[in-house]
């Protein structure tokens, strides 16, 4: 349900901005939102904001016309910061003083946050931006020292090839320096004083019983797994398969694997047997971590009975794991009711705790093999995405403390799942290497009631906020109330990540959850960059709702042509990006070739994301969502993300998801699957007016061809919508459906296929 327009509001105070940068106050009229107290704020404080504002810009200009061959989207700029000539007037708001409305292009952080933000302005980010490229070596160079290092890296901080016609495709960052990420994450911490501190807040599935680690708390428990795990014959370059779901043991085996130099592959507890057998082929690990079960929401989930599964599919196709470490989750499964092989299961509680609680770490080039992370698409092997060790600990670290604004004394919550990459960079890695204090939820965020959430945000005072644009339209759904029973109040960082968040999802985040006064961090990047690549940075840039805004430090983003020529100003097409940056991956485990042929060869000279992506007037870039979620009807090239966008800012829709389908006539049709507010009832008046929200957004080209009515969509548990499957039932190719044991709701499929010619 979307917030209702603030009721008895006439006017508002908002700054206009007119090109070349007068910035002054008027009286704006406004349909919606915008509080009188923004009115009643005092000219003399807006006067010196503007001032202030006025002065950041011009500083920024300045600097931008002594750059050369850096932020190329903003080169042809005749003001800051429009891309392709003078910027129209905009209405802004200022966080805290307005809501942000409809009409709303801008929305500028207070001047309390900016005053204690890392990065207080655009000037300041266009300086450390353009040495991060005209320099790189330098740039993370002086990052990288930060770390604890046992030997500097050679005189060449990185070498690259990018261009797949001089030869093999090659990255490195600090080859030669010797390092150890979970060093650096936790006895680093440690001995500077942050022994006592949490690490991590523990939250389960069923409310009451949480737990926390202190940083030498856990690294006590990484040092007995560590051990273990030696004892056990694992050593450095060894695989190891870690099937946990998000309890504490899952980021202390993560860590266990780094210290001693091993390689983990975190397989998301969510995937089938046939999943996990084809990565555990694939690594061929010397140890499977599980445990016997995890409870989510009502629904016990029996993993172990899947792991035994998968390694009795792995066996047939030779490959045998030894050991299956199992931790015995009580409040899911007692031990006596667990499936059990003798010889080759054994129960965590027995063992680890019995190895000593120091462990020596193993020392690793920054070019040493630090995790797999299989990504799977609709068909075909799963890409085994290898990340190294030292470029990735640089730049998880740096893109956190940034994109977050991160403080010490924040606690900081990221609902994602550590069997993604979310979950690898920004639970575990990057807020360690920070010493910030994490909250790992075990749960379903609607369960005991769509409230969850914010009963734990109250509870650990939550200041970071960090989840995906499929959960914000999820509680969007389920009213306001349950958000608004809660505080709040310490919440002042918001993150998005996953896809891009459509303009309603975003103003309803930063309305209502974050009260209009938390930043919102859209980020976009991808398991294979390892980090952010384009995010705003809270307190620097001014936000448009749904934009991921500018680019990362050392991240040269362009947007290419078919042809793979670029092209400047405000534009769409193709992302790519040229030159690299530390965390990027390395290579497809086994298959170099494969990785040329994915991500280089497509637009040589490039790494080629997959995605599109548009450049508006001001520079800022949106994500329109992957190229093969592009639907080309009679020549036109419709984003699935935007005919998405316009369906949900229709009131009574929900959430939505659009697929290209076959039409004899256009070539492809337009096929979307929405979901309605609760309690909206479907009918063929509804259907004409959602397509008319379409036709009326973006053009009637993009009109849907069919409304296909949705009580819910296939998701998997971490939220993720599955388009395979939905292309299939619009398609009718029902039996090609294939695995759907993933999905958070299997019923979900036949509900679908059931209301399929309604």
């Amino acid at each position: 349900m979307k917030p209702a327009p603030t009721t008895g509001v006439r006017e508002a105070l908002a700054v206009q901005i007119s090109s070349p940068f007068n910035l002054h106050i008027s009286l704006v009229k406004h349909s919606s939102t915008a509080g009188r107290r923004f009115f009643s704020a005092s000219a003399s404080f807006f006067s010196r904001r503007c001032r202030d504002l006025h002065f950041q810009f011009r500083m920024a200009n300045h600097n931008l016309k002594t750059t050369k061959n850096h932020l190329r989207h903003v080169e042809s700029m005749s003001t800051f910061p429009s891309g392709a000539g003078k910027i129209s007037k905009l209405n802004a708001v200022i966080l805290g003083e307005a809501l942000a409305s409809e009409e709303d292009d801008l929305v500028f952080p207070n001047a309390d946050f900016t005053r204690q933000a890392l990065l207080p302005s655009p000037q300041k980010y266009l300086e450390m931006y353009k040495r991060s490229v005209d320099d790189p070596a330098a740039f993370w160079s002086d990052i990288a020292s930060q770390f604890y290092w046992k030997k500097n890296w050679g005189k060449s901080v990185v070498t690259e090839n990018f261009d797949v016609r001089q030869g093999n495709v090659k990255i490195e960052w600090f080859k030669g320096g010797i390092t150890n990420i979970c060093y650096n994450c936790l006895d680093r911490n440690v001995e500077s004083g942050n022994a006592d501190k949490i690490a991590i807040y523990w939250e389960p599935n069923e409310p009451g019983n949480q737990d926390s680690l202190t940083y030498s708390q856990l690294l006590q428990r990484v040092c007995q797994l560590a051990n273990y795990l030696k004892d056990k014959g694992v050593k450095k370059g060894d695989a190891v398969v870690i099937y946990l779901p998000m309890l504490m043991e899952l980021p202390i085996a993560m860590l266990a694997c780094a210290r001693i130099g091993a390689v983990h592959s975190v397989v998301f507890a969510g995937f089938s047997s046939e999943s996990l057998a084809q990565r555990i082929v694939d690594c061929k690990p010397k140890i499977v971590i599980t445990c016997n079960a995890v409870k989510r929401g009502s629904k016990v989930i029996p993993l172990k009975d899947i792991v035994d599964a998968a390694l009795a599919e792995s066996a047939k196709n030779g490959i045998s794991v030894d050991v299956s470490l199992t931790y015995e989750n009580q409040s899911a499964m007692e031990r006596k009711s667990t499936k059990w092989e003798e010889g080759r299961d054994v129960w965590w509680q027995d063992v680890v705790p019995k190895y000593p609680t120091t462990c020596e770490v193993e020392w690793v080039d920054a070019e040493d093999p630090l995790f797999l992370l299989y990504t799977s698409g609709s068909t075909g092997k799963p890409k085994g995405v290898l990340h190294t060790t030292g470029g990735y600990m640089v730049y998880t670290a740096t893109t956190f403390k940034y994109a977050f604004d991160y403080k010490p004394s924040d606690v900081y919550w990221c609902t994602a799942d550590c069997g993604w990459i979310t979950g690898h960079s920004y639970v575990t890695y990057g807020p360690m290497l920070n010493g910030a204090t994490n909250v790992i939820f075990e749960g379903a965020p609607n369960y005991p009631d769509p409230g969850r959430c914010w009963d734990i945000v109250d509870k650990f005072k939550v200041t970071i906020f960090y989840t995906a644009p499929t959960l914000v339209r999820s509680l969007m759904r389920d009213g306001d109330e349950y958000v608004t029973r809660h505080s709040r109040k310490s919440l002042r960082v918001l993150g998005s990540v996953g896809e891009p968040i459509n303009p309603s999802a975003w103003r309803w985040f930063f309305n209502v959850v974050g009260n209009s006064s938390c930043p919102i961090s859209d980020t976009w990047w991808q398991t294979e960059t390892g980090g952010f690549m384009i995010t705003p940075l809270p307190g620097a840039w001014p936000q448009k709702p749904g934009s991921a805004t500018f680019p990362f430090f050392g991240v040269q983003p362009v947007i290419v042509d078919e042809k793979g020529v670029e092209i400047e100003g405000e534009c769409s097409g193709y992302l790519c990006i040229k030159s690299s940056w530390p965390g990027a991956f390395r290579t497809l485990y086994g298959d170099h070739e494969r990785y040329e042929t994915a991500y280089f060869k497509p637009f040589p000279g490039y790494y080629f994301s997959g995605d599109g992506c548009s450049r508006d007037k001001d520079g800022y870039y949106w994500l329109t969502g992957r190229v093969d979620d592009v639907i080309n009807v009679s020549g036109h090239r419709i984003g699935t993300a935007e005919v998405e966008s316009a369906l949900v800012s229709h009131p009574q829709c929900a959430e939505a998801a659009v697929v290209g389908v076959e039409h004899e006539v256009k070539g492809q049709g337009i096929y979307a699957f929405v979901t309605l507010v609760d309690g909206i009832p479907y009918s063929e008046e509804l259907r004409k007016k959602l397509i008319l929200t379409v036709r009326n957004q973006i053009g009637a080209f993009a009109a849907p061809d069919k409304i296909h009515w949705a009580p819910g969509l296939p998701k998997t548990r971490s939220g993720k919508i599955m388009r395979r499957i939905l292309r299939k039932i619009a398609s009718r190719q029902l039996d090609e459906l294939r695995d759907t044991s993933t999905l958070a709701d299997p019923g979900v499929v036949d509900q679908l296929i059931a209301l399929a010619d309604t």
